[in-house]
């Protein structure tokens, strides 16, 4: 019980992570290319990893291996339909529509899998995008951009339905290597069309080597040991606080305005995650995914 608990708490601390990293980024990303930052980021990142573990790839099987590669593409396919759609289309719209996933995550699960979502998980699924609905939403236009952000949506649902499927805690350090290494490796393929581009100065390194640590190394491995202890569908509701932590940190370091809807917004993600963690204590079988 307390390694789940500290895993919850891991878990949250990864969306940190990620919500950070918007801020961290914002700058780094109009000195250097969006792919060479993302080659570089998901590149010292499996340095990373390496270091730690150097045999952590030692023994796998072929299965094995073939999953891995394919949570790996449905990632890094999410990172680059959300890149496109971002340039075609606003911030607010971006927000919105990735967060999408907390409804794609458990119909995946649900029509796919065939794996049963408790009642209140699905009204958490509800509130929590209730709450992204009043933090980022500004009106949706359908148009290209909005269609490609559409489809990392479900890119990065799928990818959240996997990692509860094949995670089972004891491979969690593996499975987060090879996806890292499968988007490590698309990403600087698309980075080398228009040329690689190296970290202009200090401060895009610095950039880098955060979002390279915390938001990839650290983050993924959490996320990834995380989701054998809960469902797809908690851990997508629980991924959504990575909005407010966005918001909170654009607050106090960006000096973005802060209004009640927002606030609202940010208090519905809040209740919705304490929903799901509250019936995953309630029941104790409620992970509805099951590992061969």
């Amino acid at each position: 019980m307390k390694i789940k608990v500290l895993l919850y708490l891991g878990l949250l601390a990864t969306t940190a992570f990620w919500g950070g990293a918007f801020l961290v980024m914002k700058d780094s990303l109009v000195k250097q290319d969006v792919y060479s930052f993302l080659a570089t980021r998901f590149g010292l990142a499996t340095i990373f990893m390496f270091i730690y573990k150097p045999k952590a790839l030692v023994g796998l099987d072929r299965k094995f291996i073939i999953r891995a590669c394919l949570a790996g593409l449905l990632l890094c396919s999410g990172f680059i339909f959300q890149t496109f759609g971002l340039t075609q289309t606003t911030v607010s719209n971006t927000g919105f529509i990735t967060g999408l996933y907390l409804i794609f995550t458990p119909l995946i699960s649900w029509v796919l899998l065939k794996r049963h979502i408790f009642k209140i998980q699905w009204l958490a699924v509800l509130i929590a995008t209730a709450g992204l609905y009043l933090i980022s939403y500004n009106g949706v236009s359908v148009g290209i951009g909005e269609i490609l952000v559409l489809i990392s949506a479900i890119l990065f649902a799928g990818q959240i339905v996997a990692l509860g499927e094949w995670s089972d805690g004891k491979n969690a350090y593996a499975l987060t290597l090879i996806q890292i290494i499968v988007s490590g490796v698309i990403f600087t393929l698309f980075s080398l069309r228009n040329g690689y581009q190296l970290p202009p100065d200090s401060a895009v390194w610095s950039s880098i080597l955060y979002t390279a640590f915390f938001a990839t190394f650290l983050g993924f491995l959490i996320q990834t040991k995380a989701q054998s202890v809960m469902s797809a569908t908690a851990a997508g509701v629980l991924l959504a606080m990575e909005t407010p932590f966005a918001l909170f940190f654009g607050l106090y370091f960006d000096h973005d305005p802060l209004t009640m809807r927002i606030i609202s917004g940010g208090a519905l993600v809040m209740i919705a995650m304490g929903m799901v963690i509250w019936s995953d204590a309630r029941k104790p079988d409620v992970r509805a995914f099951h590992h061969d």
